[in-house]
């Protein structure tokens, strides 16, 4: 038995001024890994290509994987880029094999196709139609037919923050082998709501995420082989951004329409509890200060959110509002993870640990999807430390997975201790502050640049939480995205 086994995963803000060519695909930049390269650099992770590598390997399978290729959210997907790696599958595939296990994402936009999956799995059926394919999606999937129509099996991450990725992997590729050992007859239905939840609102440790996950799970205890709640996207300008749903039976299409129907009822009917409402950033602040007044010795710092400006949805990491507002308000004993900034980086190496340097930090992008330019604030500080910015996830999200911030270094401003990267890297593992030197324990305040991730390594460290409403293309403010493209009416951009 032969299995193709692929990574092509990318969430694409199509507000996003950070631009997505090949390199953004690989850690560190480059060329995505592939064949043995990337069998080293997932087997044994938590990652949805991880369980499929195991599964594989536990079947006795020969196992090839034409590219392992995942990028940080931000804009579309450049064509080359796209071609590159769907070139890879495609070409494996074209070889021949008895099945294919894709590990997606579901909301990829490149600079030709709105739905970058459907077009890939489209391509893989024009090779071979009969093939099983089985596919495990991101829960901020936009969902579009061409999935539904070429995939055989389909399961989403059930958590938010994504620490069943391997999970979501097993389902998906247990069905497929189901399939090919004759045990199962994967049988499909999905569909959509016009809805647009915010992100702010979407974990699923918070309703009502968190009854419509546990109903998939209890439809998968029932029977079902895989069940998916898709609650979607919304900082993309694309037709069918939104919720959806997917269930797969066991040939029963029936139950399988009937359990997707109820998913998507049980979502329509919470939909006012999933628009987000923003608080005043000065009114956050003070917030902030109150809870550090108010908390018990021992109890952790404040986490402030800066949930406008999270590269893991594509924003830019560099708007300075939140940290500026915690710079003006004169908050101490804090850390701050990142400012995007490889040119500060570059004068903090030249001018050395233990250097004062005065910096025009962050503000590096225009983001005129948005009608902002970017601002840079001056900051005096001392250079704590320079490292490389590798770190290996300690998990429970993509635990094993390898990150990388390029050159990196903390400046010190007496008050406030701010991480400086020059890649991209959402703050969601202790890992990546062990890296730097700096323990978010023993602070005061921690300013994220996070929405929901952060919860996955950091959230038992926190005393409180102030959510920040900064600058950015990944504002939860819809007044600020110009919406041309998705379809109307949808809720809440318009009354239903």
């Amino acid at each position: 038995m032969r299995v193709v086994i692929a990574q092509m995963k990318h969430e694409t803000n199509t507000y996003s001024p950070v631009p997505t060519p090949l390199s953004r695909f690989a850690v560190g930049g480059g060329v995505p890994p592939e064949g043995p390269a990337a069998h080293a650099a997932y087997r044994g992770t938590g990652s949805a290509i991880g369980a499929f590598i195991e599964l594989a390997e536990a079947a006795g399978a020969d196992i090839e994987i034409p590219i392992a290729a995942n990028a940080w959210p931000s804009g579309p997907v450049e064509d080359a880029a796209f071609e590159h790696i769907a070139g890879r599958i495609c070409g494996a595939v074209a070889r021949g094999c008895d099945a294919v296990l894709l590990d997606l994402h579901g909301a990829m936009v490149t600079q030709t196709y709105e739905d970058g999956e459907g077009e890939l799995l489209r391509r893989l059926r024009a090779i071979d139609a009969e093939v099983p394919i089985g596919v495990a999606l991101d829960m901020h999937t936009n969902f579009y037919p061409a999935i539904a129509e070429h995939a055989t099996a389909i399961a989403g991450y059930q958590t938010y923050p994504h620490v069943d990725m391997d999970g979501t992997g097993a389902r998906a590729g247990r069905a497929i082998f189901a399939l090919l050992a004759g045990r199962a007859h994967p049988a499909m239905a999905w569909g959509n709501r016009p809805m647009l939840p915010h992100v702010m609102r979407q974990g699923s440790d918070d309703s009502p995420n968190r009854e419509l996950q546990a109903r998939c799970r209890e439809m998968e205890a029932q029977g079902a082989l895989c069940a998916s709640v898709f609650v979607g996207f919304p900082n993309a300008d694309i037709a069918n951004a939104g919720l959806s749903a997917v269930v797969v039976t066991d040939g029963d299409d029936a139950l399988a329409r009937r359990w997707c129907d109820e998913l998507l009822e049980m979502a329509w009917r919470a939909r006012d509890a999933f628009v987000y409402v923003l608080e005043a950033l000065e009114t956050s602040m003070a917030r902030a200060r109150a809870l550090v007044a108010a908390a018990a010795p021992g109890s952790g710092p404040v986490v402030l959110l800066d949930h406008c400006d999270n590269c893991a949805s594509g924003g830019t990491m560099d708007t300075m509002t939140v940290l500026g507002a915690m710079l003006d308000a004169g908050l101490e004993d804090a850390a701050a993870f990142a400012i995007f900034d490889p040119d500060a980086v570059q004068q903090m190496i030249a001018a050395g640990v233990g250097a004062s340097v005065t910096l025009a930090l962050g503000g590096k992008f225009d983001m005129p999807s948005i009608g902002l330019s970017g601002e840079p604030r001056t900051v005096t500080g001392r250079v704590k430390l320079i490292c490389d910015g590798r770190y290996r996830n300690r998990g429970p999200m993509a635990r094993g997975e390898v990150n990388d911030m390029g050159p990196t270094a903390v400046l010190d401003t007496g008050k406030v201790e701010i991480v400086v990267i020059s890649n991209h890297v959402e703050p969601h593992d202790l890992a990546a502050f062990v890296a730097v030197g700096i323990d978010p324990r023993a602070k005061r305040y921690l300013m994220l640049k996070s929405r929901v991730h952060w919860r996955a390594g950091l959230r038992d460290l926190a005393g409180g939480v102030v959510e920040c409403a900064g600058t950015g293309v990944c504002t939860s403010d819809y007044a600020r995205l110009d919406f041309k493209r998705v379809r109307r009416p949808i809720f809440p951009l318009d009354p239903l």
